[in-house]
């Protein structure tokens, strides 16, 4: 005999940024601590530098006025700074909370 059943219910679910961000920081606070992703720069042209993290875009540090603006991932503001080594720094701390299921071992 056999039962064929056909009552499936899908519920779609919708998150803001800042509840997914908020998810990624307690999954990566659950985890243990692995190492980073490799992280390269280019400089893509004169002042804007974009990211590759674990081979994902990781975002951009945009040079204006004297100023590094960073952007990530998700071309969500990070801050400003100083230097460029700076915000290079911020990029790659929050890429390692925001893109968890890239992580992997350093090569």
């Amino acid at each position: 005999m056999t039962i064929i059943s056909h009552d499936v219910h899908q519920v779609e679910v919708t998150l803001d940024t800042d509840t997914v961000d908020t998810i990624a920081v307690l999954e990566a606070q659950v985890a243990h601590t692995p190492s980073r992703a490799s992280l390269s720069w280019a400089e893509v042209e004169p002042g804007l530098w974009s990211a590759n993290y674990g081979g994902y875009f990781g975002g951009t540090v945009d040079k204006r006025d004297g100023h590094y603006f960073v952007s990530d991932t998700f071309g969500q503001y990070v801050g400003d700074f100083r230097s460029l080594e700076d915000a290079q720094s911020r990029l790659a701390e929050r890429l390692h909370i925001v893109l968890p299921s890239v992580i992997r071992p350093v090569d």
